[in-house]
């Protein structure tokens, strides 16, 4: 299943048909942002949530949205109609827009919201993944831009370390890896996520925010000295929700298996997702 339609700007178009001008900043500079969603059965999940993180990115990218919130639901709603993907990924891109030099930024930019099949499995992948760090600390960590160029760059690093991904620190501090917020579990049974200089990721806020349940859940930074003492570790996205992470830099996370608290905190995002 693919989707037939996408919106740009003020129109829909079929998606094979679908572009913008190389001077776009985006093309040029790598100047834009972006915010991602999922729909199950037809309904979007936290999209206000979503709607509220990309609108707050376009303004502290000095970007202009075209439309208030509420028009952009029913653009959205009418793409999904089109397209009739109930299990999809809708990603919003606001470029930075036609740049007469590529520098300079205009004042309009362009909208584009594409649209993908998408079928999210809400069970616990006690697979889970391995991570090697790095020192780094992510540009405009508040907001979601487009700009992945160190983690791509990073592919090979990631390979040669026999890892699924990485986990960014600043001079060892623990931060988030590039597509995911990242947690860990103490020794004390504190769920625990960074604080400063990471993305405000949604299925993050939503984790934050759960209600009626007997675990300590916190945003603090700790440092990677800390992160060698866990007990679990997971990543949330709004792809994932929450996978664990059984190996750090080639050694076992507590004992090398997805935790039980993992597991009951994935069982309530996931009540709280169907209640959405």
């Amino acid at each position: 299943m693919t989707a037939q339609y996408v919106y740009i700007n003020d129109t829909f178009i079929a998606a094979e048909k679908a572009s913008v001008l190389i001077t776009d900043l985006a093309i040029q500079r790598g100047y834009g942002i972006f915010d991602f969603f999922k729909t199950i059965g037809g309904k979007p999940i936290f999209l206000q949530d979503h709607l509220d993180r990309f609108y707050t990115s376009a303004r502290k990218m000095h970007l202009t949205i075209p439309y208030t919130p509420a028009e952009l639901k029913a653009i959205i709603a009418e793409l999904m109609e089109k397209n009739d993907l109930p299990d999809s990924g809708i990603r919003m891109t606001l470029t930075g827009g036609y740049s007469a030099d590529g520098y300079q930024l205009p004042e309009t930019h362009n909208l584009i919201i594409t649209q993908q099949h998408f079928l999210m499995n809400l069970d616990l992948n006690t697979s889970g993944i391995k991570v090697v760090t790095y020192d780094y600390q992510r540009q405009l960590s508040g907001m979601k831009t487009i700009d992945y160029s160190m983690a791509i760059w990073l592919q090979p690093f990631i390979r040669e370390n026999n890892a699924d991904d990485v986990l960014y620190h600043n001079d060892g501090q623990v931060k988030e890896v590039p597509r995911a917020n990242f947690w860990m579990v103490n020794e004390a049974q504190e769920v625990i996520t960074a604080k400063s200089s990471v993305l405000p990721g949604v299925i993050r806020k939503n984790l934050l925010s759960l209600e009626n349940h007997p675990y300590k859940i916190v945003e603090r930074d700790f440092s990677l000295q800390e992160l060698d003492h866990a007990a679990e570790a997971f990543i949330t996205s709004t792809t994932k929700h929450i996978l664990p992470v059984l190996q750090i830099d080639g050694r076992p996370v507590g004992d090398g298996k997805a935790g039980k608290i993992s597991s009951a905190l994935l069982n309530l995002l996931v009540e709280k997702v169907r209640k959405n």
